[in-house]
């Protein structure tokens, strides 16, 4: 339960603002932070895209390599997320091996990207049953001031649409030092992104800050996209102790296409 790591104090002030609708930082408490996004923030990556959500800061890496399939799926390439939290990016994540959240946040992202059909794979197979591209999406939180899944989604849309293939050697590997300048197997029309809800008491947030988001006691993710004009539930994950009645479910059901275009109209302007 998130509320454990604050004070009381902190919380029921939190708790108290937000019965009257208020935020610290002036914004309402559906409103969502503004964000940058920059591109090439790696030399070594085949992509890679940096995203600043209010103080949130994470950056994304693609890795390209090949390899064999999986047995379960020979016609199909191979995708891997990872998520390092460092404490360098907050006094909540420790050195060592991964906690909960280590390990959430790729899958989350994982199950986003996978599900929403925004990447073909299909098109990553090399020589059917054999050899296959694998893409590696590595997420390298900065500094996390709250709504880490969030940020990491749309720099995750960001660093795959930026990424380019490598050469293939005679051995059917991949040769680094050969740029092509082909892109991704990439849907032109299927973005997902990631929206979290918090909830603390009868209140409902998104994207918090670090403090808002430890008094919380509720949190829901959904991965979105929009295909044939139509919006889609691509992952849903519930989090922490506490409940969302189906009303506070249908709420967020109607505000989601809201946020998704409002995300979507200035990540379209980096995107193109």
């Amino acid at each position: 339960m998130s509320s454990m790591e604050i004070s009381n104090l902190t919380r029921n002030v939190l708790k108290s603002i937000f019965a009257k609708g208020k935020r610290f930082d002036k914004r309402g408490l559906l409103d969502m932070k503004d964000f940058e996004l920059e591109y090439g923030v790696s030399n070594m990556a085949e992509g890679s895209a940096r995203v600043k959500l209010g103080k949130t800061d994470v950056v994304v890496g693609i890795k390209l390599s090949t390899g064999e399939p999986y047995p379960d799926s020979l016609d199909k390439g191979n995708l891997a997320v990872s998520g390092d939290l460092l404490p360098l990016a907050s006094p909540r994540f420790e050195s060592g091996p991964p906690k909960f959240k280590g390990i959430e946040l790729p899958r989350l992202i994982d199950r986003m990207v996978r599900e929403s059909g925004m990447l073909d794979f299909k098109k990553l197979v090399i020589k059917k049953g054999e050899n296959v591209w694998n893409v590696f999406i590595d997420i390298y939180p900065i500094n996390d001031d709250g709504a880490l899944i969030d940020a990491a989604s749309i720099a995750c849309v960001a660093a795959l649409k930026n990424a380019v293939f490598p050469g293939i050697d005679e051995n059917g590997n991949a040769d680094y030092k050969k740029r092509t300048k082909n892109k991704l197997p990439l849907s032109k029309e299927i973005v997902p992104i990631s929206f979290t809800f918090y909830k603390l008491d009868e209140s409902m947030i998104i994207h918090p800050t670090r403090e808002e988001e430890e008094a919380c006691d509720a949190k829901i993710t959904f991965g979105i996209s929009k295909w044939n004009g139509q919006f889609m539930v691509n992952s849903c994950q519930k989090g922490w102790e506490s409940t969302f009645t189906k009303e506070e479910i249908e709420k967020i059901m109607e505000i989601l296409p809201k946020k998704y275009e409002e995300i979507m109209k200035k990540l379209n302007k980096f995107l193109k």
